[in-house]
């Protein structure tokens, strides 16, 4: 039975996506990981003007071009449960550069979807009247 859902799926997804190559696939994986903190990721900030580096950032690390803002919004995990956020001013002359530092495996066959149940449902702090007592 998990086998036919998975086929199922499977095949509802090439559906919805239509074709696709491998190179596609795997792209989306690996964007999906460095997401997910996954890979190692190394961020420098330069200018193309003098050529100087004038910042860089190293670890899992995910990124965000805030287009509205003109900067770069840097998320790195540091920690089990700790992370950092860094925003990086973009300018006409200050760029940006990410490198992946490590080789991961991607499958090139099939998507990868990550589900988050508590984005949904998100954890709520209850307050009622009987906790005002405490």
């Amino acid at each position: 039975m998990k086998r036919y859902v998975a086929g199922l799926i499977g095949l509802v997804m090439v559906f919805v996506t239509g074709c696709v190559s491998q190179a596609d696939t795997v792209s989306k994986n690996l964007s999906t990981a460095a997401e997910e903190f996954e890979i190692s990721r190394r961020i420098v900030m330069f200018n193309g003007i003098t050529d100087n580096y004038l910042l860089s950032i190293e670890g899992r690390c995910s990124i965000e071009v805030d287009a509205v803002d003109n900067q770069l919004e840097v998320t790195c995990k540091v920690g089990k449960d700790a992370f950092e956020k860094h925003f990086l001013g973009l300018s006409d002359n200050v760029s940006y550069l990410v490198e992946q530092l490590e080789p991961v495996d991607a499958n090139e066959f099939r998507t990868r979807v990550i589900f988050r149940p508590e984005t949904i449902l998100p954890d709520v702090d209850l307050k009622t009247s009987s906790n005002d007592n405490d």
